[in-house]
């Protein structure tokens, strides 16, 4: 018996297949080989066509079932991990009517900030545990603003992984956790928030049927199964975005637990049985996978947009072939603080934990004599963890601090001086398990669909692979470096 899984990312689509039995993956890939298309047609935006993601998702489910070679109608369930808050719009046949606007597009800031005010600051965070920011509801305002012909044609509104929900069951849906991401969602009342559909002037006839994140939400027709070269009946039976998603994988669902991500972009979320916010916004709640009215489990989400983009952005602009293990290898040669060199990596759109200010990524104390490409990218590895840790003195506020964090074994986690600064500065210890997005979804897919009787069995094969313990010699020139950054920080903010 086996589960796959689909994490529909904004650099790539990975595809994994599991082993229902005892959890082992059988196969993955991820497309495109570079890195996804993210169209800016003006200064702080970010689009993506859907059906590229259809597209990708097609050839890397192609790869698998090649590289696994399992007999199709051993396949049981599919599960969707899919990047958060994007907004994707569709007319009365399932037409895409326009590119989706994505997680990093920053133009709905000030529709979201006009919300906050109109509708109360106290109330929006008392009910919707956020501002309306520039989320998929603000997002939605801003095409009904200033493009009305396509907001009159729209009949649905969806999450990226909503979309490929219907793609693959023609049925459209969305959960709790993904509408409390868009802050459509009021936690007081358990419904959709009257507040914001309200206030922006849109019909609650547009958010699609809501179905459980754990649950049968549809399975493959025919046509599609052809299509994806699969068997017809195959069930869609979990759905969450990826924040919430990489948690469940590493198996963060209980009060006080935290994951960590770094890819495009770098989460800490810690998972909380109260519901809380932070007054100023900069920080997120949302409903977690296995939040329900019984038993409150809100996911407490800090983002930093600019983590591995800039990673990537320094491989493709040094000027040579250069890969990650050798810029990582490059990066452990320079003492901690880069020897001065100071980057904030605020260069993909406007950073909440900043206020939604977009400062731009910059680089501080440049010396021509001394310092050379070794040390742009420390300070860039540096300057990623410090906004971390900036965000995470924030969660604090609101009783979110880790001894222990948990990740995955990928992405920006592969960096020695990444994970030793992580680990540095913030006193904690760093857990690292062979899991993704793609594994998770998968083994999420195994609980909905009922082949797993709860959570625990589903991930009762995680294994943890390494542990980074803070280097407790090193702990004042962390504290010191981070000094000089958050200075630099504040300059910056005014």
């Amino acid at each position: 018996m086996y589960l796959l899984g689909f994490d529909i990312g904004s650099s790539s689509i990975k595809v994994s297949l599991l082993d229902a039995e005892n959890g082992k993956c059988l196969a993955s890939s991820f497309q495109p080989a570079q890195e996804m298309e993210i169209t800016a047609k003006k200064p702080g935006w970010a689009e993506q066509e859907p059906e590229d993601w259809w597209k990708y998702l097609k050839l890397a489910l192609a790869e698998v079932l090649h590289q696994a070679g399992v007999n199709k109608n051993d396949i049981k369930s599919i599960g969707i991990s899919y990047q958060m808050h994007g907004l994707v719009l569709t007319d009365k046949d399932q037409r895409v009517l326009r590119p989706s606007i994505i997680w990093c597009d920053s133009r709905a800031v000030e529709t979201g900030k006009k919300a906050f005010q109109s509708i109360g600051e106290n109330r929006c965070l008392a009910s919707l545990l956020n501002s309306p920011g520039n989320f998929t509801a603000s997002k939605l305002a801003w095409v009904k603003e200033n493009e009305p012909e396509i907001f009159e044609k729209t009949h649905k509104i969806m999450l990226p992984g909503d979309y490929i929900a219907m793609k693959l069951t023609g049925n459209i849906k969305t959960t709790i956790s993904g509408l409390s991401e868009g802050i459509m969602w009021d936690f007081k009342k358990g419904s959709i928030s009257e507040d914001i559909t309200g206030h922006y002037g849109f019909s609650k006839d547009l958010i699609p049927d809501i179905v459980p994140v754990f649950s049968i939400q549809g399975e493959l027709p025919a046509n599609v199964a052809k299509e994806l070269e699969l068997a017809p009946g195959i069930l869609v039976s979990y759905r969450a975005g990826d924040q919430p998603n990489n948690a469940f994988s590493l198996n963060v669902v209980n009060p006080g637990e935290i994951a960590a991500t770094a890819g495009t972009s770098g989460v800490i979320y810690g998972v909380s049985d109260e519901v809380k916010y932070d007054p100023r916004s900069r920080i997120n709640s949302f409903a977690h996978v296995n939040h329900s009215n019984e038993h409150t489990r809100i996911g407490v989400l800090l983002c930093v947009n600019g983590t591995g983009i800039l990673n990537s952005w320094l491989k493709r602009n040094l000027g040579e072939t250069i890969e990650y293990p050798e810029m990582n290898k490059l990066a452990s040669s320079v003492p901690v603080g880069s020897q001065g060199l100071i980057t904030l990596p605020f260069g993909n759109g406007a950073e909440r934990m900043l206020g939604n200010m977009d400062p731009g990524a910059s680089l501080h104390n440049l010396n021509f004599n001394l310092h050379n490409k070794a040390h742009l990218l420390r300070s860039a590895q540096e300057g990623i963890v410090f906004a971390l840790h900036y965000g995470m003195e924030i969660m604090k506020n609101i009783a979110i601090q880790p001894s222990v964090i948990r990740a995955g074994n990928a992405n920006m986690f592969l960096s020695p001086v990444f994970r030793d600064t992580l680990a540095g500065i913030t006193g904690a210890g760093i857990e690292l398990y062979d899991t993704d997005g793609a594994k998770g979804a998968a083994l999420g897919s195994g609980v909905g669909a009922g082949i797993y009787k709860d959570i625990a069995e589903a991930l009762g094969n995680l294994k943890m692979i390494k542990t980074i313990v803070p280097d407790k010699n090193k702990k004042q020139e962390y504290i010191s470096a981070y000094a000089e950054w958050h200075e630099k920080l504040k300059n910056i903010m005014g």
